[in-house]
């Protein structure tokens, strides 16, 4: 995508782009970005040329032993090239992170809505045979499309076969890059795509929705019967493909992925959380009520989510949703899918204000907020600067303590206050 960085097909910048962080945890079409490692250096080409070539004659013979023809493997490493900036962009852990609301004015605009309705007339052939074959409505596979590389027109650039052989040779996440690299190579030796066509993003992230080479393996259809599973170039492909990913992932045909709702008074804020499940049925006998005052949708383990807190707005969230946290595990990538999708078929976007006047925690300040916690008790794991459950159960916790909300957002306001004496 151009402007964001929803498929990692550009370099994160700081703050970071909107879209998938570089530093985020990523459990579907893309890779967990673990921590950067800080003080490490990165030496330059005249002491690494060697080392790498090694490394990649090292790993040919690897893949020529798991069955990785010879004509596959001179394509592959005959010119393969070590990139410096992969690792660069790697290494890159922003400090500074962004709203919820600030990823959604960003992810959700007007012009992305408009373009991507005119998208789906496009495509709307291929989108409905997908549809009907996997259960996945039109506008959300679009909305992947329009998310992850803003409808095709950025998918990145980056040779695949070298940026993760740069990433195996580096030896960070050396397992991790040494699978993917072996998947890319069962890819071409396959005849799905020429290694010259085989691009995508720093991270090793390929075609129109972004899937690494395993997810490809696993998810990637030939829907246009051409023998070839191709998601640069077959608009049947992607659209089927990334529509089999997310019902391989739970999606449930015909059931929504949830709606804004209204809490009632006195709501237990500490029940917000992906981990309580119930039916919409249950959380409407206890006075939840859509913004809209229209029934709740129909959903048999929904979730509240609370992505700005107590003082933002509140979604009840179901099966689909969770099945697009599986294509990246970000509530913020989530919600500006499915608010997204439902704004392509015409539908709302959000109606509840959003709390403009409370910044995002850097990373640093975050490390300080869990470090003020893990000293007074309320403890949080380890100090990384990462929001994870532990992070957000102390917080709880410690609200609860104090007669806050408990809704586990950590804010400017809670780290002033946990720094007093």
């Amino acid at each position: 995508m151009a402007a964001l960085l929803a498929g990692c097909a550009s370099p994160p910048s700081t703050p970071a782009a909107s879209g998938a962080k570089p530093a985020e945890t990523t459990t579907g079409a893309r890779p967990a970005i673990a921590p950067a490692v800080p003080g490490r250096a990165i030496p330059d080409d005249a002491t690494i040329e060697p080392r790498f070539a090694k490394w990649v004659a090292d790993f040919r013979a690897t893949a020529r032993a798991q069955g990785i023809g010879e004509a596959t493997l001179r394509s592959a490493f005959d010119q393969v090239q070590y990139l410096p900036r992969v690792i660069e962009l790697d290494r890159a852990q922003p400090e500074f992170t962004r709203t919820t609301w600030d990823y959604l004015d960003n992810a959700v605009t007007p012009q992305r809505v408009a373009i991507g309705q005119d998208k789906l007339q496009q495509v709307r052939a291929e989108a409905d045979a997908a549809a009907a074959r996997y259960g996945v409505p039109p506008a959300v596979v679009v909305a992947i499309w329009g998310m992850e590389s803003n409808y095709g027109s950025n998918y990145g650039n980056t040779p695949v076969i070298d940026a993760l052989a740069t990433l195996g040779f580096e030896g960070r996440r050396e397992d991790w890059a040494r699978r993917e690299l072996l998947a890319a190579l069962k890819i071409l030796d396959s005849g799905d795509i020429a290694r010259d066509r085989m691009i995508g993003s720093w991270a090793g992230a390929m075609g129109q929705t972004q899937f690494l080479p395993s997810n490809f393996l696993a998810y990637a259809v030939d829907a246009d019967g051409d023998g070839r599973r191709d998601i640069w170039g077959s608009m049947a492909d992607v659209v089927a493909s990334t529509a089999n990913f997310l019902s391989r992932s739970g999606w449930q045909a015909g059931v929504p992925w949830g709606a804004e709702v209204r809490l009632p008074a006195g709501f237990d804020y500490g029940r917000a959380d992906m981990a309580v499940r119930q039916s919409s049925t249950q959380w409407a006998a206890e006075g939840l009520r859509a913004i809209d005052d229209q029934p709740l949708p129909e959903l048999a383990d929904a979730s509240i989510l609370l992505p700005a807190g107590a003082r933002g707005p509140a979604f009840l969230v179901g099966p689909n949703f969770r099945a697009v946290l599986r294509y990246n595990n970000s509530t913020n990538y989530a919600l500006a899918v499915s608010l997204l999708a439902q704004r392509l078929g015409g539908g709302p976007g959000v109606q509840s204000p959003w709390p403009r006047d409370s910044a995002a925690l850097s990373r640093s300040q975050m490390v300080e907020l869990q470090t003020a916690l893990n000293q007074r008790g309320f403890a949080t794991g380890a100090a990384d600067g990462v929001v994870g459950p532990a992070t957000r159960d102390g917080l709880r916790r410690y609200q609860r303590s104090v007669g806050l909300p408990a809704d586990g957002y950590p804010s400017a306001e809670l780290l002033q206050r946990l720094q007093r004496p």
